[in-house]
């Protein structure tokens, strides 16, 4: 029986997984500064971690939940496609005082909505990240598997050679 290919396989798991585990932690630092250099920090109000820098998946799922409260607040609940309804429906009967109010709104609740999508992208990209890293430490325990079969796989042939020629 030979051993070399489990002995290969295992070196190059064990090699993948390094990568894996170093791509993975240097994309997490690498979103974590980028968003600490924005300087933002959870609203005081918000029911999760208030107060706190928002340089990690938590915080940034935080702060994204709190904007979306700040936008709906300011807006009486409606959301950008009934502004985008009642805009028109005010331009419509000649109330352009009232198309402008909404279409403020609007303009709040759409910024809202772009900085809730980049927060939640990196919410998204911590979590990728983790994965990578969590595939890195399987891929090192498969490749450690792989190597001691390796050394396990011409003893356990020499005794099958024993047996059968007793």
């Amino acid at each position: 029986m030979r051993s070399a290919p489990a002995k290969i396989t295992g070196v190059i798991a064990i090699i993948a997984g390094i990568i894996f585990i170093v791509a993975g932690g240097v994309t997490w630092g690498m979103i974590s500064s980028q968003l600490a250099d924005q300087k933002i920090t959870v609203s005081e109000d918000s029911p999760m971690l208030p107060g706190d820098t928002v340089d990690g998946p938590f915080s940034a799922y935080a702060q994204a939940g709190i904007i979306n409260t700040h936008a709906l607040k300011a807006t009486e609940g409606k959301t950008y496609a009934e502004l985008g309804a009642a805009v028109n429906a005010a331009k419509e009967s000649g109330d352009t005082a009232a198309a402008e109010e909404l279409q403020t709104q609007r303009n709040t609740v759409m910024n809202a909505s772009f900085l809730r999508a980049s927060l939640f992208t990196s919410v998204v990209a911590y979590g990728v990240a983790a994965l990578v890293m969590g595939l890195g430490v399987v891929l090192i325990l498969v490749g450690w598997a792989f190597s001691s079969l390796s050394k396990a796989a011409p003893q356990v042939a020499g005794e099958a050679r024993e047996r059968v020629l007793a």
